[in-house]
């Protein structure tokens, strides 16, 4: 049996969590691939000295610090001594990195300063494990051979490619019954040069893991139970969802839920392996399980998120609907100034985006560089907020929208955009931003706060 373990930034981020981690890792009997984070902090620390707003000298000496006094407390002594020159030899090699890219700025050199931060937590994770007694092994994304295509900053995996790699480079250790401990967060793109995953990109770099070892598990270790019906700081009664299907957990992943990296599902989906949520604070707790299921509750919804911080922006041109090579131009547009494009909703001459609100300076500078003779003009609504409802097949059941709506209808929130059809798990529509919170409260107090089904 094989697993991968993914801790993120707060299970590595103290002596205590590492401790914890550890225990965890020892306690599983399963060969296990271990994927880490950065510890906490660290990679904004990172881009802040990109920024310029932190000597290159004074982030060097915070990152030995930390590491060392951490690791420290754990590592005994003969293997702290060879810690601790790896770890005096990384930072050395950041520093050098860092001289460069305020010489030389690139986007392949910045995707490799961000990911440092993983790099020594997966140097202190093994050695720790060493001096437990155990072989474990710290591979980097080049050395596991994770590759990555795409823009740097948003790569994404090569999952035959990986598949590949892995199988030749790091299964074989699994087979030993050694334990690598791999960097997650990045891949290494076309020109051999690192590409990262995007922010909490590591959960994803689990799932490719798992997806490329073939995996019978892939367990994401966090700082919460799993997935919720609610986020519990708007709603109190919220509870733990012990089981979902595949697309609920995407779904509420990509729109509002922060558990997972919205993308780390479709890899293990791939392969049909199921996907695990823990806390690494809480290892008791059953956690989410996330896997091929229908839940069989006819329809009651199983969790309501909400995204704010987002404005519409609506494009018109007369006949819009007849021109598909402008909508094609208009969207890709958009799209590529707005990153994540949460709705897109059309009609005989509108267009209307849903993006995030710090984005839209660059959307609108887009549209307008384009000089297009049809659009007419366009409009921005801002001051609105995304409501996520999810619940088994909720597409085939009359009536759901209806009495979801007619509950907006009692706390004032006009509905200002919809989405459904599109997924069989979930309805999504936008209302104004001071009506969010008392909207998932609403709602999940109608439909899924007892446990008997609402419909």
């Amino acid at each position: 049996m094989i697993k991968s373990m993914k801790f993120g930034g707060t299970s590595v981020g103290s002596i205590d969590a590492l401790e914890r981690m550890i225990s965890i890792i020892l306690k599983e009997e399963a060969n296990k691939a271990v994927v880490v984070s950065a510890m906490s902090g660290v990679t904004n620390s990172l881009l802040d000295c990109l920024a310029g707003k932190s000597e290159i000298d004074e982030i060097a000496n915070i990152l030995l610090e930390r590491y060392s006094t951490t690791a420290k407390a754990a590592i005994t002594d003969p293997i702290y001594k060879t810690y601790y020159s790896k770890l005096e030899d990384a930072i050395g090699r950041l520093s050098e990195h860092l001289e460069t890219y305020k010489d030389s700025p690139c986007e392949p050199l910045h995707d490799t300063i961000v990911s440092w931060g993983e790099r020594l937590s997966s140097l202190t994770v093994a050695h720790i494990l060493q001096s437990r007694g155990r072989d474990g092994v710290s591979i980097t994304s080049e050395e596991a051979g994770i590759v990555a295509y795409g823009t740097y900053g948003n790569g994404s995996a090569d999952l035959e490619l990986t598949h590949k790699n892995l199988k030749k480079n790091v299964l074989p250790l699994l087979n030993d019954g050694a334990i690598p401990v791999l960097t997650g967060f990045y891949g290494i793109g076309p020109e051999g040069k690192p590409m990262t995953f995007g922010r909490g990109g590591s959960d994803y770099s689990s799932s490719v893991v798992a997806c490329a070892l073939e995996a019978d598990c892939c367990e994401i270790w966090t700082d919460v139970n799993g997935f919720m019906t609610a986020d519990p700081r708007v709603v109190k009664d919220a509870f733990t969802i012990h089981e979902m299907d595949y697309s609920e957990a995407a779904e509420l992943a990509y729109f509002g839920a922060k558990v997972l990296h919205p993308r780390t599902v479709e890899p293990v989906r791939k392969r049909g392996i199921p996907l695990a949520v823990k806390n690494t604070f809480n290892p008791e707790s059953k956690g989410t399980i996330i896997r091929k299921i229908k839940n069989g509750s006819s329809g009651i919804l199983r969790s309501v998120a909400s995204k704010a911080d987002l404005s519409i922006v609506k494009i018109y041109s007369s006949e819009l609907v007849y021109q598909p090579d402008l909508v094609s131009r208009l969207v890709a547009s958009v799209s590529g100034a707005a990153g994540n494009t949460y709705a897109v909703s059309t009609s005989l001459s509108t267009i209307a985006f849903l993006i995030p609100s710090n984005t839209i300076d660059e959307v609108i500078n887009r549209i307008s560089t384009m000089h297009e003779s049809q659009v007419e003009k366009y409009t921005v609504k801002s001051n609105v907020a995304l409501i996520c409802c999810v619940g088994d097949n909720m597409i085939n059941m009359p009536g759901v929208a209806a009495k979801v709506f007619a509950n907006m209808a009692t706390i004032g929130a006009n509905i200002e955009m919809i989405s459904e059809g599109a997924s069989d798990v979930a309805l999504n529509f936008v209302i104004p931003d001071d009506k969010a919170l008392d909207a998932v409260r609403n709602i999940h107090k109608e439909f899924i706060g007892g446990p008997n089904e609402k419909f």
